[in-house]
């Protein structure tokens, strides 16, 4: 039905998560739309993202500079950690202003289920930074769900001889629920009054 330059438009843009049928086709001809110099900024802003964004050197989180903003700050309290499973926590506990210490995002959940084991998540330079860096507390702020929890116990019982306090979101968190989705108060009130990991 499509010409077939404009089939691939609509196809590519049903690759981006949660985008149907309906919404790629409006995306589409919505760029058909656009004059040279916003097609330009478009596809340069694509190229651009995929070849200069990558984790941070010390904590993972997605950056165009060897270290993050964060790590590069030495105002932040550099003893309490946070541990995030993507790097789209990090951004959301900025944007929200409710955590002055510094992040380590894993590459995922372990999930046996899945395959998804210890090695795959990066658990390994985790604990080199605990080797090396003087946190006095470790929060995890994981997903809430059997991968959230199988990681933060898993992760707790290596670090059990370690003298660090270590910390999970208190409830109120829905389990399944996505991190980046939680509205500000909740969240808070879960970093606030977090409780140490049994």
């Amino acid at each position: 039905m499509y010409p077939e330059s404009l089939k691939k438009l609509i196809e590519s843009f049903r690759l981006l998560p949660g985008v149907g049928e309906k919404t790629a086709e409006r995306m589409a001809f919505s760029i058909l739309d656009f004059d040279d110099e916003n097609i330009t900024y478009f596809s340069d802003s694509l190229k651009e993202a995929k070849e200069k964004i990558h984790p941070c050197s010390i904590c993972n989180t997605l950056t165009d500079q060897e270290k993050c903003s964060i790590c590069s700050d030495e105002k932040r309290n550099k003893k309490k950690l946070c541990v995030v499973d993507d790097s789209k926590s990090v951004f959301m506990f900025e944007r929200l202003k409710i955590f002055d210490g510094v992040y380590h995002v894993l590459n995922g959940l372990i999930s046996p289920l899945e395959g998804v084991n210890p090695e795959d998540i990066g658990i390994e330079k985790l604990l080199e930074r605990v080797k090396k860096e003087n946190f006095e507390e470790i929060i995890f702020a994981l997903t809430p769900s059997i991968e959230g929890e199988t990681t933060v116990l898993y992760i707790k019982q290596i670090l059990d001889d370690n003298k660090i306090k270590i910390t999970k979101l208190a409830s109120g968190v829905p389990v399944g629920a996505e991190m980046e989705y939680m509205d500000v108060l909740t969240l808070e009130r879960a970093l606030s009054e977090r409780k140490e990991v049994a």
